[in-house]
């Protein structure tokens, strides 16, 4: 149980009992600014290690985090924090979308251009270390901060292992925007 980012196949992207109708406002949204319509990857067969799939469970607490964004300003809330989808769509600003999701009465849309310049800046305030998986598609952020980030701490000392918490929020939305723009796969809460 839980909250999970995952990556999107295009089966659910068209899907009408999953994400069909968000696929379905987004495009007319794109459409009326000139845009052509998102067209989701074909799907791929599951390798683990491949990087073809994202799967990070959001099992540390997000409050200081969320704090720490706010006091830097600069939108870097909404980058990482105001969408329910992420796309490897330019957009001005998360999409709202009048379609329910699984947490929020509007779908918001996100641009992993967006979020990734926010969780670079943030990468580069905590001096992540290096180590942190690239490839997530089996819950290997998960699985670092649990079983290696004490001795990255260690090794590599800084501002992100003062707090464990913000630095696993800070990972995971910089290798959820390189996922997507790196596969064209959509990411969303589930």
């Amino acid at each position: 149980m839980g909250i999970y980012l995952v990556s999107v196949e295009a089966d659910d992207w068209l899907d009408e009992e999953a994400l069909g109708p968000v696929a379905r406002e987004l495009d007319a949204v794109l459409t009326g600014r000139g845009l052509p319509p998102f067209v989701c990857p074909p799907a791929t067969e599951f390798r683990a290690g491949s990087g073809q799939h994202f799967e990070v469970k959001l099992n540390r607490p997000i409050s200081g985090f969320e704090a720490f964004c706010r006091e830097l300003g600069d939108g870097t809330v909404e980058a990482l924090l105001g969408w329910d989808v992420l796309l490897p769509v330019e957009l001005e600003a998360p999409v709202l979308l009048p379609v329910e999701c699984s947490y929020n009465d509007m779908t918001a849309v996100g641009d992993a251009h967006r979020t990734l310049a926010a969780a670079r800046r943030l990468a580069e305030l905590l001096a992540l270390p290096p180590g942190i998986p690239e490839h997530c598609d089996n819950l290997e952020i998960n699985c670092w901060f649990e079983d290696h980030a004490d001795a990255a701490a260690a090794a590599s000392p800084g501002p992100w292992a003062k707090d464990l918490d913000l630095a696993f929020h800070a990972a995971l939305f910089l290798r959820a925007a390189e996922y997507t723009l790196r596969r064209g796969r959509p990411l969303r809460y589930s």
